[in-house]
Parts: structure tokens; C-alpha cells; sequence
């Protein structure tokens, strides 16, 4: 192996654990880095005018897509599709942030892991 194979997994593990973190771990817990004045998640995503079953089906999707993501260590047939499914999704966090006009620093998370995702994906292929 590569020096760049041992960042790409490094870059994996750092973008699923996180956003394993938020979704199963913290999603009660109140961050800087949540919509509006939200504390929980389901409070952010109704922030950005949407349904507590979107919530549900979003988390779903990222928890879903962050299991891909570190099975693709294995199996790096499966890193295009979760590496960019997740940029897709983290992309919209941003929009979202940026339609309730939070401030800049609220999107930095989800701008972080579109970068390292791409990055993922561009020397996966």
C-alpha cells in the first residue's frame, strides 16, 4: 500500500465516525453547529421547514451510506457510491444552513466532509 491508500482510509474512518457520531450518538445533544436555534436534530430539520419522517429518512440515508463508506475499506467497489452519496447529502446540509441564513461557521462541518468525500472518490476511481 501507498502513502495515499493509508489517507483515503484515514479520510474514510474520519467522515463515517463523525457522521455515525451525529446521527446515533449525539442527535440530542445541542451543538454550535446546529440550524437555527435547534438543540436536537429533529428541532434543526424542522429549522429548515422540514418533516421530522425526512429527519428520519436523511439520518437513515447518512447512517446508511457512513456503513458503506467504512465497508469500502474492504470492499472498494462500494466507495464511489457512498463517498458521493454522502457529498450529495452533506451538499444539501449546506444549502439548508444557507436558506435559514445561519452563519457561515454553522456549514463548515458538511463543507469539510463534501471536501474530504471528493477527495475519497476523485483518487478511488
Amino acid at each position: 500500500m501507498q502513502t495515499l491508500d493509508y489517507i483515503i482510509i484515514a479520510l474514510k474512518v474520519i467522515v463515517s465516525l463523525s457522521i455515525l457520531n451525529v446521527w446515533l450518538i449525539q442527535p440530542k445533544k445541542n451543538t454550535k453547529w446546529r440550524g437555527g436555534d435547534a438543540t436536537t436534530i429533529i428541532e434543526e430539520f424542522n429549522c429548515y421547514g422540514l418533516s421530522k419522517t425526512i429527519c428520519y429518512i436523511i439520518g437513515f440515508l447518512k447512517v446508511s451510506l457512513a456503513i458503506l463508506l467504512l465497508v469500502s475499506i474492504k470492499f472498494e467497489e462500494l466507495t464511489i457510491v457512498s463517498s458521493l452519496g454522502l457529498a450529495t447529502l452533506l451538499l444539501g446540509s449546506i444549502l439548508m444552513h444557507l436558506k435559514i441564513k445561519d452563519p457561515l461557521f454553522k456549514s463548515f462541518p458538511a463543507f469539510l466532509f463534501v471536501v474530504m468525500n471528493l477527495i475519497i472518490a476523485y483518487f478511488s476511481y
